[in-house]
């Protein structure tokens, strides 16, 4: 009986894989080729979407800080927890958050002439009196009473010149004043005459009769009144002293000045308010 072997059966490979070799009639198996083309579309598709989950994160970031975190402040403010809110009022201005520079009430200098900013200047140094005395010896109050002619020395405080002396409060209004006219001018006020005793008023009137107040009567005994030189009452000196001396509570008094019930003494300055106060005039 015959024998059949069974064949192998033949492994048909793919159309692309076979290559025909002329003459021997044999066909040889090649590998197919392998194609990248998956594998490079599925690299671009995960760095994309790692660019997209990048651009979510930076738009998340950009909400928590400006929602998330005003919120939670807020919250927190609202909650008691120490944060206090401040409003767009108490905020500094950019110009003054840039320059720590305070802003000022005063009017530019530009806009204001050089007497009316010595004014103010003047005004302000009668504010801070209370700080810093001209006269530091001098305690500036009143001490009203007494005798004319005859106040104590305690009462009285010597001027910058270094003999005139006036009643206390008088005395450091005055000290005020020159200290603005020094600015003004670079020189102290000149006095001729502050307190007088009543010896020194009845010496005075013997030499100039009836132009001088009698004995006892007179301003000067009570140290609320001052002569200044005649350079002081012409010219520049003279006009600021018009409008500047009421600043510090000084006048040339109404008796004093052309068709006054007195002689005419545009020397004579007088501090206005204690005198009309006391009774004195």
């Amino acid at each position: 009986m015959g024998s059949h072997r069974a064949e192998p059966a033949t492994r048909t490979l793919p159309r692309a894989a076979r290559v025909h070799h002329g003459a021997t009639g044999r066909d040889h198996a090649v590998p197919a080729p392998v194609s990248s083309a998956p594998a490079a579309t599925s690299g671009r598709r995960r760095r994309g979407a790692t660019r997209a989950f990048g651009r979510v994160g930076v738009l998340g970031a950009l909400v928590a800080v400006t929602v998330v975190v005003p919120v939670t402040q807020g919250a927190l403010a609202d909650a008691g927890s120490g944060y206090a809110t401040v409003s767009d009022a108490a905020l500094p201005s950019t110009v003054q958050a840039l320059t720590s520079t305070p802003a000022t009430q005063l009017p530019p200098a530009s806009l204001v002439t050089a007497d009316a900013a010595l004014s103010l200047r003047s005004a302000a140094a009668v504010s801070r009196s209370a700080d810093r005395s001209p006269l530091p010896d001098c305690d500036g109050q009143p001490h009203p009473g007494g005798e004319n002619g005859a106040i104590p020395d305690a009462w009285l405080c010597t001027l910058f010149d270094g003999h005139t002396r006036l009643r206390a409060d008088a005395a450091v209004a005055l000290a005020q004043m020159n200290e603005a006219f020094v600015q003004r001018f670079g020189a102290d006020l000149c006095l001729s005459s502050g307190y007088r005793s009543l010896a020194e008023q009845r010496a005075v009137k013997a030499t100039r009769g009836s132009l001088a107040a009698d004995p006892g009567r007179s301003n000067h005994g009570w140290g609320l009144a001052v002569d200044f030189c005649s350079e002081e009452t012409s010219g520049a000196r003279w006009t600021w002293l018009q409008k500047n001396a009421a600043v510090y509570g000084f006048g040339n008094p109404a008796w004093a000045q052309p068709g006054g019930s007195g002689p005419y003494e545009r020397w004579h300055w007088e501090l206005t308010k204690a005198v009309a106060e006391s009774g004195f005039n």
